[in-house]
């Protein structure tokens, strides 16, 4: 989100120069752009490979929401890059092409469609596991597959009309630039519009996730005691332990993620929500710029946490390395045939 505010068109140039953030030089916003545009080509491509492994290895049609919720990082990050790219080329914005571009493009209203609904999914996300792990009994009559879609759906629908909505009634096109999500009919809208905007994708956001997490962590490690008194060589055994194996690597993965997002996202909060509350308070623009580096490194990091964490997506993407598919292949020549028994091990150490 942009900081400064501007209560009218005419004032514009005043509010621009009296910023919450003091005015870099061009060469240094000219070589941020830059900086972004290698980010968002980088989460891009990292987001691309996530989603062909999860494909691969048939884990979008099991967790359908983290699927959606790496389709909205692609997303964010393949904006990102067309964005920055627009902006380098430093385009003087005039008729119904600069209208458009401003509104959709500049303003950013279209990548934070995208990050909004993101924010929406992994809350969807952490509610879903919730069920799942603390109200089990709950989880086959809720968690059925048309409340996944929907929730993935709503996800779109909610980003879209709220960011569209905001983005256009805030932003406009003054001598060729466009200011995006500055432009407001009074001081009084934007401080309710900042205040309610920090409290709902900040302060509830985090408290979900703490509440969610901290009950699914204690149900798992109360889980983890009862079985280590009742384990024995059944194979039911086995395949619980395997079950919840599963299950505990996803949470680590989206726990990991909800971490990322509460550190990355917390000094532009801080920064949006001073520019509603004191708009003339004076922040280096080197601070708000490492606050927005930070964001758009979240927006491509999560990738990389999803390569680490998650089992069926890391075996795809190992597959895909040329040596680690050779050096396979060659122990598999070199092994000699394994008798009924090193199979029947094998197998059970896979599953675990």
């Amino acid at each position: 989100m942009s900081t400064a505010l501007i209560t009218t068109t005419e004032d514009y140039q005043t509010t621009h120069d009296n910023t919450i953030i003091s005015s870099p030089s061009a060469g240094t916003d000219f070589y941020f752009q830059y900086v972004v545009v290698f980010i968002g080509i980088v989460g891009t491509a990292a987001n691309a490979l996530i989603l062909y492994a999860m494909v691969a290895s048939k884990e979008h049609r099991k967790q359908l929401l983290i699927f959606n919720q790496n389709v909205f990082d692609l997303c964010s990050c393949l904006l990102l890059t067309i964005i920055s790219s627009v902006r380098i080329c430093n385009i003087y914005l005039t008729g119904i092409l600069g209208y458009w571009l401003c509104k959709l493009l500049l303003s950013e209203n279209l990548l934070w469609v995208s990050i909004t609904g993101s924010t929406i999914n992994l809350l969807s996300i952490t509610i879903e596991r919730y069920i799942k792990v603390v109200h089990s009994g709950w989880s086959k009559k809720l968690l059925h597959k048309w409340v996944k879609y929907t929730a993935a759906a709503f996800a779109w629908i909610a980003g879209f009309v709220y960011e569209i909505t905001l983005g256009f009634s805030t932003s406009t096109v003054i001598d060729g630039v466009c200011y995006g999500l500055l432009v407001w009919k009074s001081e009084t809208a934007a401080l309710i519009h900042g205040i309610w905007y920090f409290a709902s994708f900040y302060v509830v956001v985090i408290f979900i996730f703490v509440f969610c997490y901290a009950k699914i962590l204690i149900v798992i490690r109360r889980q983890a005691r009862v079985m280590a008194s009742h384990s024995g060589p059944g194979s039911s055994t086995c395949q619980q332990t395997q079950s919840n194996q599963i299950q505990s690597n996803v949470i680590k993965t989206m726990i990991l993620v909800s971490a990322f997002y509460v550190i990355l996202w917390t000094p532009n909060y801080i920064f949006y929500l001073l520019a509603h509350i004191k708009p003339d308070l004076t922040i280096h623009y080197i601070a708000y710029y490492f606050s927005v580096f930070l964001v758009f490194l979240y927006i491509s990091a999560n990738p990389f946490i999803y390569a680490v964490k998650f089992n069926p997506v890391r075996r795809v993407l190992v597959a895909l390395i040329p040596w680690k598919t050779t050096q396979h292949a060659s122990e598999s020549v070199e092994m000699p045939t394994p008798t009924p028994a090193t199979v029947t091990t094998r197998t059970t150490n896979q599953r675990h």
